[in-house]
């Protein structure tokens, strides 16, 4: 099966800061893959490189069968990019929701706007997806009526009524107070059981260990291991991963 995700000699440098050196990365459909890292290690970069929201130095990026090398410019480039953010819904640290708007008619937002999606489709979708992610009945809420967890909640919501092929998750779970931490990955871990392709930076060691398919380490932009789950937590090869997973031991 070809891999839904493909990375080939990604490069990022910030000035002549080399953030992420040559990186190679493949994921399959409906695989949940964690990177996990000290901070700095270059995670959440790479991530926000895969859907242009960062742009890479160098190297190429594939996303369900679009291909976008890094070097291609002009009106291509840019509708290659606008196609591939298509195929990639993201939930970020902070929830982003526009506060003047309801909880529905953000979810709405996205796919009328971007998609062209007709209002009515538009609102049965968003309601499937609100009902996924247990907030159905704050549908007509705004947002500073929620909680963090909940509107984390609503931002997943959001980024899957755009029907996207791939979900990329940046440490989801990292402004939340820890009671609510829990009900957002709940929400992740039933994703994954539906059968969602997953790419999640996080530092939910649990999370990871009890969802992930394969975690991935990176240290100093680059990947300096990967495995099994149970495999890497359990027999750790890389001096950097054990001191890593340590700390969250400790």
């Amino acid at each position: 099966m070809d891999p839904i995700i493909k990375i080939t000699h990604l490069d990022k440098y910030f000035s002549r800061l080399q953030v992420l050196k040559s990186i190679n990365l493949e994921i399959a459909p409906k695989e949940v893959c964690c990177l996990i890292g000290r901070s700095g290690s270059g995670k959440s970069t790479l991530l926000r490189c895969i859907n242009f929201l960062e742009e890479p130095t160098s190297g190429i990026i594939e996303v369900d069968g679009l291909v976008v090398h890094v070097n291609v410019k002009g009106k291509q480039r840019r509708q290659l990019v606008h196609d591939l953010r298509l195929k990639t819904g993201m939930v970020f640290q902070e929830f982003n929701l526009f506060p003047h708007l309801t909880v529905l008619e953000n979810v709405i937002e996205g796919p009328i706007i971007v998609k062209k999606m007709d209002k009515t489709s538009a609102i049965k979708t968003a309601e499937m997806n609100l009902e996924r992610v247990g907030m159905l009945a704050k549908r007509d809420d705004y947002p500073i009526c929620l909680s963090g967890g909940q509107k984390q909640r609503v931002a997943i919501a959001r980024a899957l009524a755009m029907e996207p092929k791939v979900m990329l998750f940046d440490e989801p779970t990292s402004a939340l107070d820890p009671e609510l931490i829990g009900e957002v990955l709940a929400v992740m871990k039933k994703l994954a059981e539906e059968g969602t392709t997953m790419l999640v930076v996080t530092h939910e060691m649990g999370f990871a260990r009890e969802v992930a398919d394969r975690i991935i380490v990176l240290a100093d932009g680059e990947i300096i291991e990967e495995g099994f789950p149970d495999e890497l937590f359990a027999n750790p090869k890389d001096l950097r991963t054990q001191a890593l997973l340590e700390r969250y031991h400790n």
